[in-house]
Parts: C-alpha cells; sequence; structure tokens
C-alpha cells in the first residue's frame, strides 16, 4: 500500500523557525521572534515591517491545484493593520509562531529553493 505523502511526519515547527533565522541572520535580514508557538505543531506567521509604516504578512496555505503549501503573502498594507491581522490570527490559534523581519526590499527568503 503506498505511503500517503500527506501523512507523513513534518518538520518540527521549533527546528524549522531555528533554520530560518539562522538563514535570515546569514543574508543579514533582521529577524525576531515576537511569539513563541507550539515547538512540534504550531504553524508560523511571517510579519515583513518596510521599515516605511507597511508590511507584509506571510503564511503558508494549501495550493489545492498543486498539493502544496507555499507561503503567501496574506496581507499587506499598513502596519497597525497588519498588526491587527496577526492579533486575529493568534486569537484563532495559540500555538501560532509570529517572526518578523525588517527590510525596506521585503525581502523574506520564503520564496528561495531550499529554504526549510
Amino acid at each position: 500500500m503506498a505511503e500517503d505523502h500527506r501523512s507523513s511526519a513534518r518538520l518540527a515547527a521549533g527546528l524549522w523557525v531555528a533554520a530560518y533565522l539562522a538563514r535570515l541572520g546569514q543574508a543579514n535580514i533582521p529577524a525576531y521572534v515576537v511569539v513563541r508557538g507550539d515547538d512540534t505543531a504550531g504553524a508560523v506567521a511571517v510579519k515583513c515591517a518596510h521599515l516605511d509604516g507597511t508590511a507584509a504578512l506571510w503564511m503558508r496555505e494549501w495550493d489545492f491545484d498543486s498539493d502544496t503549501r507555499p507561503w503567501v503573502a496574506v496581507e499587506t498594507g499598513p502596519e497597525r493593520d497588519i498588526d491587527g491581522a496577526v492579533a486575529r490570527q493568534r486569537s484563532r490559534d495559540p500555538d501560532l509562531w509570529v517572526l518578523e523581519i525588517e527590510s525596506r526590499e521585503g525581502a523574506t527568503l520564503l520564496d528561495q529553493p531550499g529554504l526549510i
């Protein structure tokens, strides 16, 4: 019987966050853990502050066409609006990790191949 790849083990969230922060550090992109979520199964939200009063909120969303979970900018706009979106996400998911990146150019490295 073939194994369903969706049921296979996923990388623990805490390990993914540590690797992502290390990769951002190597690229000289300041990043911080704003809220620590569940080490094992927590989802991750990445806020990218553009340092001009605007920001973007990135999360993984299921793409049924490709059967993958790519990173998607789910909201962009004034930073206070993004902070509100993060607060709403946290109220629905107490296990959520929230990371903040500071990048004028909006660099997150989330679209780069090989990112854990």
